[in-house]
């Protein structure tokens, strides 16, 4: 008799295959049966079937058991083990200098690229041999823009955007083993699941994915992790350490055979003492708090390495809270280690059993572990969310999908192996020149994106898809290879007619391509140097005259350039007077006005500079100006006179002389006077009282010499 509503599913573990028989009802469902086999050799690694043949042979033992206590079995439910799952992190940068706005699909195609990233990566690590991955799903870790960490890339612009995300895969050859284990034992598989969604399934109901929460399934070799985030199941993860770690502890510490050891960890839970004979026969009894002690440090890893990947999985950060399950999870202290590496409440940490599975009744034979979760959950979930195949066609080819989701467009071309520089068409080439010695980088165009059509329509890497569908992609237009001219660069540079102090001039630029005349509809290439003088100020035009007609008066004193402005040539354009900065018209008439160059003395004047000191008296009546030079002046290291000329970059040297004041006798270095022959004596007078020659005099003192026959 075939079982009609009564449901058949296996959990094929490492260490041993769960056989479970539960009857569905209305609202609930009950386990009627359940067998458990352990492999007889190393049949599975790491949730992968390595020993076909021997893992059918359990699966067979399993089988034929229930059947008689229940009848013919030929259809089971099964699952896929998650620490078959495999999480990398991928990432793409695209250049989006010229694109003026950053589309929601543009961001699509920019994760998908980078979840293609993340599978070659995976393709390429030395510890994977497999050739193709099943895209279970993945999540954004952040996006970038020119470099700095951005919320949304919707209407930005910038030079680079790139995404980053962690994407998770299932090896394809994890399932196609599974079915030929199955077909050996003569089983057709009805449904199949993924062992951490069957935990989540029965555990976390949709209504509570809004929360993010670990689920972390501890078998023997292996933790299986998952999380829930918004709604949905965000990301899966593996850490090749589980409930063996004890075991071992426990064996090295103790000298214990690994089952005896196994048995003396579970009996850690169950009393105050544990009690086992070691390998040389001694038996032992020991405290259960002792032994927890003792193997403390490895309950500690377990906790880290679990703690660590929760982290890695949930962008850093815990989650706010932790269920395990599994026979691992029964590890003592195991909760309180993994709180504090999480910096979680120790509430916020728990071991759910099958009393959390509100809809689920036990046969009496059947004890209550969280060990049990998972395969009753596979059961469950494979009957309420069977995951099937899909086929569609891409580009022509058919390709078959494994719905772990809801499968959209990008799911198909990613299995279709459509690489991501197919989405989009590729940049023009792009040429780099010298400007006056300035490099310059002129960007091909942007490639156009691809056009994807679904049945014929218009569709998005977002949009979902079914079987049967048909997709293509028409690949994006590459973009032109950068093309300019030499007037595109320096920009127009037409002949100028302008009057200078009468005269007509035509102003013609000079321009140099590699070194030769070229005109502006020349085409550039890359390589090429260009170099131009626009001629375009009055300052360039001027320059380029004979005559110094604009040049500062620039000179040099005590070896500082000092420019004078008083001697600078002013230029007009009728009564205007503009600056070397102003930019020429056409029809502009120049005209300038050129000083005389200066003196030596009009220059120190102008500059301000004190080389001579003056006082004025009366002598005798008249007036006389007295002349102290205070500095010596070299021009161009040549002693010169007050009266020299200076022309540009003349270099003055002034040197200042000791200074004092003016005495009485200083007045006969600017007059002759001889005191007459009959003098017989003689008085020296200043402002009418009497001084002597070297006495000092000042500034409108009136002197004067009186004298007797």
């Amino acid at each position: 008799m075939i079982l009609s509503n009564k449901l058949f599913a296996l959990d094929i573990g490492t260490r041993s295959v769960v056989g479970i028989i539960l009857t569905e009802m209305e609202d609930c469902f009950h386990v009627e049966d359940l067998l458990i086999i352990e492999h007889k050799e190393r049949s599975m690694i790491d949730g992968q079937i390595h020993n076909i043949v021997s893992v059918a042979k359990v699966i067979t033992d399993i089988k034929e058991q229930l059947e008689e206590r229940h009848g013919k079995l030929e259809r089971v439910s099964v699952a896929a083990a998650g620490r078959a799952l495999k999480t990398e992190n991928g990432s793409m940068a695209i250049d989006i200098s010229n694109q003026a706005l950053f589309s929601i699909e543009d961001i699509n195609r920019l994760e998908l690229a980078a979840v293609q990233q993340a599978q070659q990566k995976l393709l390429s690590s030395a510890s994977t041999t497999d050739d193709y991955y099943y895209c279970v799903g993945y999540s954004v870790l952040h996006y970038e823009l020119d470099g700095e960490r951005i919320g949304s890339l919707i209407d930005q612009s910038g030079r680079t955007a790139s995404a980053h995300v962690i994407a998770t895969f299932l090896p394809r050859v994890v399932v196609e083993s599974l079915l030929s284990a199955l077909k050996r034992a003569d089983l057709e598989m009805e449904a199949l699941t993924l062992e951490p969604i069957a935990a989540i399934n029965v555990l976390i109901p949709p209504s509570m994915r809004r929360l993010n929460v670990a689920l972390v399934d501890i078998g023997a070799g292996t933790s299986d992790i998952a999380l829930t985030d918004n709604n949905t199941v965000v990301a899966y993860g593996m850490v090749p350490i589980a409930g063996d770690e004890i075991t071992e502890a426990l064996s090295n510490e103790y000298l214990l055979d690994f089952p005896v050891a196994e048995l003396a960890k579970r009996a850690l839970t169950t009393g105050e003492f544990v009690t086992f004979n070691d390998i040389l026969g001694f038996e032992q009894q020991i405290a259960a708090s002792e032994v927890i002690l003792k193997i403390k440090p490895s309950i500690e890893k377990l906790a880290d390495s679990i703690g660590t990947e929760i982290k890695k999985l949930n962008n850093g950060k815990p989650p706010q809270a932790i269920m395990l399950v599994g026979g691992g999870s029964l590890t003592p202290q195991l909760t309180k280690e993994l709180s504090m590496h999480l910096d979680l409440p120790e509430n916020r940490v728990g071991i759910r059993g099958l009393d959390a599975l509100a809809s689920v009744s036990l046969g009496e034979a059947i004890p209550s572990s969280p060990a049990l979760v998972t395969p009753i959950g596979i059961a469950i979930a494979a009957k309420r969310a069977p995951i099937h195949y899909m086929t569609v066609i891409v580009n022509e080819r058919t390709i078959r999908l494994f719905e772990l989701k809801e499968m959209t467009v990008g799911d198909a071309l990613l299995a279709a192996n459509i690489k991501a520089k197919q989405l989009y068409g590729k940049p023009g080439l792009g040429i780099s020149i010298t400007v006056n010695g300035n490099r310059l980088i002129i960007p091909g165009e942007h490639g156009k994106p691809s056009v994807i059509l679904q049945n014929g329509q218009p569709a998005s890497t977002k949009d979902p898809i079914s079987n049967g569908d048909v997709l293509s992609l028409q690949p994006g237009k590459d973009g032109e290879d950068a093309s300019v001219t030499l007037e595109k660069i320096i920009g127009d540079l037409s002949s100028l007619e302008v009057q200078l102090n009468g005269r007509l001039h035509t102003i013609t630029p000079h321009v140099l391509v590699n070194g030769k005349q070229a005109s502006l509809s020349q085409q550039i290439h890359d390589s090429d140097e260009i170099i131009y003088h626009p001629l375009t100020t009055v300052k360039d035009f001027l320059s380029q005259q004979e005559e110094v007609l604009y040049e500062p008066f620039e000179v040099f004193i005590n070896d500082q350039k000092v420019v004078v402005d008083a001697y600078t040539p002013k230029i007009f354009i009728g009564e205007k007077q503009i600056d070397g900065n102003y930019k020429l018209s056409h029809g502009d008439c120049i005209h300038t006005v050129c000083p005389q160059p200066p003196t030596v003395n009009d220059l120190l004047q102008t500059i301000g500079e004190k080389h001579q000191s003056i006082t004025k008296i009366t002598f005798n009546g008249d007036p006389v100006t007295i002349i102290h030079t205070n500095a010596s002046v070299l021009v161009n290291g040549q002693k010169v006179s007050l009266a020299t000329k200076i022309r540009r970059h003349d270099e003055l040297t002034i040197t200042q002389l000791p200074q004092h004041a003016p005495v009485f006798s200083d007045v006969f270095k600017f007059i002759e006077y001889t005191l007459p022959s009959s003098a017989s004596s003689y008085q020296l007078l200043c402002n009418g009282q009497m001084i002597g020659f070297n006495d000092t005099i000042t500034d409108g003192d009136e002197l004067a010499i009186i004298y007797t026959p």
